[in-house]
């Protein structure tokens, strides 16, 4: 079993007690280890790590886990550094949410404008990070959650020497989901999804051997007019079947513009400010789990469920314990494991994980009439993050426009400078208008 000394950036967040859940479900395979909750917040940090501590002894392990504001001091020794962190908080997120908005197009997380900004804190932030793991533990691998992945994911490994995979459960969850939409047994799909990262598509699909492409389309027939079929579900069975493909939900914001649009401008909070309003709840319900000698998250009041980041910890497992196991990257496109993108571009394919590394499975080529778009979202992508690692306001507006959800200078000049002034305490001065 291995032995580390794991980091977590972002270790006081409303995750971070799921992800501590997620490591001890996984505890037995790293006995002995010690982990570090990295954040801003000491009073979150210190529930946090007695919530952690009383899961270890509950179930015997022998994990030491500690807490601190000093990145520096906690990077001493690592092997991993998993980052799960949002600077400026939820409340920088509404203004990724709510401004683009204003301006007539989609503001989201990951995605257009507000993904973009998103982007750029992020990126602003691990540079630095990039900068002290070179120095103090330069072997340190980086399991990176800090959104968007992929394009964080493009800065470093173009800028620096230090190891990292982006991870995201999409590939995963988004063929659970079809076939819950379908009603199929989601145990019995298997779909492999390759793409960008919230951007991918299956190129390979099974059900108990047979195609559930028409199982699919049948289900279409059969619930296109449910009125208990939440949007985005409908939007994602609806283009499964138009494109002989299962994709990700997130296709709804290029494929569905304009009614996401408007659902979004007619809805009177954004999801950042939902959160926002149920944080309290889950810090609640952390503060009563940790007066319990066995804590027990409930996945309605837990941020995000019971078990947290769980790919980081399996990928980590895979890698320290030598497992050698495949599961879901995001890493360059090395040997163009997936035809038709740059070999260095971060791409989203199945991953060998063993104590060597991690080396990315060739995929099957993404069909033509889907190709376009994720290749149009990849150059958009690259633009991205070398904006977020050396670039200006110029840069900025360029990789702007170039994205399939803005595309227009004029809108990416207002949208940009907008965005750049409410986030101007969490961006470097070359980013900001003049």
């Amino acid at each position: 079993m291995a032995r580390i000394k794991l980091a977590y950036l972002g270790g006081g967040s409303t995750r971070a007690a799921g992800t501590m859940a997620s490591l001890m479900a996984n505890g037995a395979d790293f006995d002995g280890s010690e982990v570090v909750l990295v954040d801003l917040d000491e009073d979150r940090l210190a529930l946090i790590r007695t919530l952690a501590e009383k899961m270890a002894q509950a179930r015997g392990l022998d994990v030491t886990v500690t807490a601190t504001t000093d990145r520096r001091a906690a990077l001493v020794d690592c092997d991993a550094v998993l980052s799960s962190f949002r600077p400026g908080g939820f409340e920088a997120r509404v203004f990724d949410e709510r401004i683009p908005l204003d301006h007539g197009v989609i503001g989201q997380e990951t995605q257009g404008a507000g993904g973009f900004f998103m982007a750029l804190r992020a990126i602003n932030v691990l540079k630095d990070v990039c900068a002290e793991i070179e120095e103090i533990c330069p072997d340190a691998w980086i399991f990176n959650y800090t959104n968007p992945v992929n394009i964080v994911a493009e800065a470093v490994t173009h800028h620096s020497p230090v190891k990292i995979v982006s991870l995201c459960e999409g590939p995963i969850y988004f063929a659970r989901e079809i076939a819950e939409t379908a009603g199929l047994d989601p145990a019995r799909l298997r779909v492999t999804m390759v793409g960008l990262n919230h951007g991918c598509w299956g190129v390979e699909h099974d059900y108990d051997g047979q195609d559930p492409l028409p199982l699919l389309a049948e289900a279409w027939e059969r619930r296109r007019d449910d009125p208990t079929l939440e949007p985005r579900r409908r939007r994602q069975l609806e283009l499964a079947v138009a494109m002989g493909a299962v994709p990700a939900d997130y296709f709804e914001f290029y494929y569905f513009t304009d009614d996401v649009l408007a659902e979004l401008r007619a809805k009177p909070t954004t999801r950042a400010e939902d959160i926002l309003r149920w944080s309290p709840d889950y810090w609640r319900h952390y503060e009563e789990q940790a007066q319990s000698d066995d804590p027990r998250l409930d996945p309605s009041l837990s941020r995000g469920g019971i078990h947290e980041l769980e790919l980081a910890i399996d990928v980590m497992d895979a890698i320290f314990n030598d497992k050698d196991e495949t599961h879901p990257v995001n890493m360059p496109n090395v040997g163009a494991a997936l035809p038709g993108f740059p070999d260095d571009l971060v791409v989203e394919v199945l991953g060998r994980c063993h104590r060597g590394g991690i080396d990315v499975v060739p995929a099957k080529r993404l069909p033509r009439h889907v190709r376009g778009l994720v290749e149009m979202l990849g150059e958009y992508q690259a633009l991205a993050a070398e904006t977020g690692w050396s670039g200006t306001r110029d840069d900025g507006v360029r990789a702007l426009s170039a994205n399939p959800l803005v595309r227009q200078v004029e809108v990416a000049e207002r949208v940009y400078d907008a965005l750049a002034a409410a986030h101007r305490h969490h961006l470097p001065a070359r980013l900001l208008p003049v």
